[in-house]
């Protein structure tokens, strides 16, 4: 009987237990299957609340009421730990609350503040008093207010924002409204004020920005700047982020003495193409009174089984586009827009063989110089072109190059074309060196539209071409200043034989000499194209040696020279004077790292005749370290062209650089392209001011301003001068 009673009493207190205690106790481990309807989905109720572990020196409170922790107290719930001396939490609502000295710690930022009311479930309440920092990134701000609105998204009243280490408040932004969202990693303020050393230098009813460096859509820093032609500018840009692999830039760009310009830039990449359009539109400019535009689309695609295509578009409204609009050289000096398309294919031949195939219609559009007028480029509407390679048949080599051209010209003889080179070649080699027998025939037929002088419009050229290259390679290991490398002499002889054909009766749709040089030494036509094709009996010596480091292949320097001999003087020419008999030019290069902090690039032309230089460039590079470096170079070609050109980026102090280029030409004594400016470094912002000047045609020249605040991790406010200083300085180093 008295165990009975026993059984009954605990089993009381057990119903009595399960009846009182709070039924989440039981959610972690507990799922109900409810059936609305015998063929209704079973359904799973999970748990809403996440576990909360209090710790403190006490703790004390009423049960499933509050809990009041005290004393190093410190509650955590998932991913959020919050600290502080002192905090209370309520059960039944999933509230804390503190009072005081409030330290949050979460994985993607740390809030600290006073008077937090948080609901640990829906992440929703506030803090007094507020400062953050962001993991991603390393932004930071305080506020007067902190709201927190959900899982990883909080807003400030009357908040800041920085990139600036603790302690540093060089920068920020004051935002009326500022909201965080650290799942997409973005900010957005309203009522903006960016203070530069608590100067207010920018003002924006609205923006946003990525504090983790990832592309998101949204308005860009104002560019601004200013530039002799067009007077004071300022461009508003607005950045689409359209998809993971489609962008946009939309830019309003105005100009005190042109009015306003847009710019447009839409670029794309798929898995089998990419491209990018460029749109820039001055709908009245007014020096000129007219409309204005530049157009630049490029298109690349594969298509399968070895299929491509390409298409290239640019265009301007008038020849002086880029040199009244434009700010760089590079576009200041473009005098042909190219207008192509192309579709090719590459495949195999057989066993080591390829075949390739190519139709392309091609067009320029011609900028002129009114003070330098010449002679724009044919028309190819259309050219195909064939090539096939077979190697090792019964020990050779074939190959066949061919094509055919439509030319056309407004002003010059144009017409068809036809080539066809086929070659074979024996290649033998071992492991010390080579020789190979080469021989071909190269047919070429034209079909004029108009006589090339002669009044014949069907003409013909047929010229064999034979030639033999050899070369033999030793090695030899050797230490220059403790460093081990592998030195190779390499010996060369090129013999070249093509009979003499006079070729004045043909046309010149594409051929152009090349620039006596190393590299064409050892090729068998000194011509570009097919137009012309040297005569030549002659033989090119040549000697190379390298220093490779053995652990990576590298090659650190290369040094080599030669020589050519013609048994026979050169009848083939074209209009410019050309030397046709003597000895060839020696010529001698050296180029790679002569130490671990100086490299050059040299080549000089001597004429053995007359015992003097006839070409010489020649570049130096002294570059310590990143951020330092001194570039001079020189450029002379005998009665044509004498330049000098200089630049250097070196540091005056630990924060400041300066940046210089000089590009001189002696034989005009004139400066064709001058830049110089600082750039001042912090640790959260850097300064650029840099003055450019540059010979943009004939008596016509450009200068430009930029100056840029670069904010780390926020925006560029100015004009960017760092493309131009990389175009201008070989090996600048960005300084932040």
């Amino acid at each position: 009987m008295q165990i009975m009673k026993m059984q009954l009493f605990r089993s009381f207190i057990l119903l009595f237990i399960l009846i009182c205690l709070p039924f989440d106790l039981f959610a972690d481990g507990l799922s109900v299957e409810l059936d609305k309807k015998p063929d209704s989905t079973a359904q799973v109720i999970k748990p809403k609340r996440k576990p909360v572990f209090i710790e403190a020196d006490l703790i004390h409170g009423y049960y499933e009421q509050e809990i009041e922790a005290v004393g190093k107290a410190q509650l955590s719930c998932g991913e959020v730990v919050i600290s502080a001396d002192r905090m209370k939490y309520f059960q039944a609502t999933n509230d804390a609350e503190v009072a005081s000295n409030v330290h949050i710690e979460r994985s993607k930022d740390i809030l600290e503040g006073t008077n937090l009311k948080l609901n640990l479930e829906t992440e929703i309440g506030h803090l007094d008093q507020p400062r953050y920092h962001i993991k991603e990134g390393g932004g930071r701000g305080t506020g007067d207010l902190l709201l927190f609105e959900g899982k990883d998204h909080y807003r400030l009243k009357n908040g800041s924002y920085t990139t600036c280490p603790e302690g540093n408040d060089d920068w920020f932004i004051r935002a009326k409204d500022l909201q965080i969202d650290n799942d997409k990693q973005i900010g957005t303020a309203r009522g903006v004020s960016i203070r530069f050393k608590d100067v207010p230098i920018l003002y924006l009813p609205w923006m946003d920005f990525s504090f983790s460096g990832k592309r998101k859509s949204g308005m860009l820093a104002p560019i601004f700047g200013n530039t002799a032609k067009n007077g004071a500018e300022v461009a508003i840009p607005f950045y689409w982020n359209i998809a993971p692999n489609i962008d946009a830039t939309v830019s309003a760009r105005a100009m005190s003495k042109r009015g306003l310009m847009i710019n447009n830039e839409l670029r794309y990449l798929g898995k089998s193409l990419d491209g990018n359009l460029l749109i820039d539109v001055l709908p009245n400019d007014l020096v000129t009174n007219q409309t204005r535009y530049g157009l630049a689309f490029g298109h690349s695609q594969y298509l399968g089984n070895g299929w491509r295509g390409n298409l290239a578009y640019n265009r301007v409204s008038d020849d002086l586009f880029f040199r009244d609009i434009a700010n760089n050289l590079a576009m200041t000096s473009t005098r042909n827009l190219l207008q192509q398309v192309e579709t090719s294919y590459q495949g195999a031949l057989g066993t080591g063989g390829t075949l390739s195939f190519t139709a392309m219609a091609q067009r320029f559009q011609t900028l002129q110089d009114p003070l330098a007028l010449f002679i724009s480029p044919y028309k190819r509407l259309p050219q195909l072109t064939m090539n096939a390679i077979k190697r090792n048949v019964a020990g050779m080599d074939l190959d066949l190059t061919s094509s055919w051209t439509n030319f056309s010209h407004p002003t010059l003889v144009d017409g068809k074309r036809l080539t066809f080179f086929p070659n074979v070649s024996v290649p033998l080699s071992n492991a010390y060196g080579y020789l190979t027998p080469k021989v071909g025939l190269h047919y070429t037929r034209y079909d004029l539209s108009s006589s090339a002088g002669s009044g014949e419009k069907t003409l013909d050229r047929a010229l064999p071409i034979v030639s033999l290259d050899s070369g033999v390679v030793f090695e030899r290991d050797m230490a220059v200043r403790g460093n081990h490398y592998v030195q190779t002499l390499e010996p060369r002889v090129f013999y070249v034989y093509i009979p003499y054909s006079n070729q004045n009766k043909l046309p010149n749709f594409d051929s152009a000499e090349s620039d006596f040089s190393f590299a064409q030494m050892l090729i068998e036509n000194r011509f570009s194209g097919n137009d012309r094709i040297n005569d030549a009996n002659q033989v090119t010596m040549a000697l190379t040696s390298r220093l490779i480091e053995p652990d990576t292949g590298i090659e650190r320097l290369r040094m080599a020279v030669g020589e050519q001999f013609r048994f026979d003087d050169r009848r083939v020419t074209l209009t410019s004077p050309q030397i046709t008999s003597g000895r060839a030019d020696l010529i001698a290069a050296i180029s790679g790292r002569i130490t671990s902090t100086i490299s050059t690039d040299t080549n000089v032309q001597f004429d053995q005749n007359q015992l003097r230089s006839e070409k010489v460039r020649t570049g130096m590079s002294y570059q310590p370290e990143l951020g330092k470096v001194v570039n001079l170079g020189y450029r002379f070609t005998r009665d044509i062209l004498k330049q000098v050109d200089a630049s250097v980026q070196w540091p005056f102090t630990v924060k400041l650089n300066g940046v210089a280029r000089v590009n001189y030409s002696l034989h005009d004594d004139e400066l064709l392209a001058g830049l110089a400016g600082f750039e001042y470094k912090s640790c959260c912002w850097a300064l650029r001011l840099v003055l450019q000047q540059f010979t943009t045609a004939t008596q016509r020249t450009s200068t430009a301003l930029f100056l840029q605040l670069e904010l780390n991790g926020l925006m560029g406010i100015g004009t960017n001068p760092l493309t131009v200083l990389e175009q201008n300085i070989p090996g600048y180093s960005r300084i932040n």
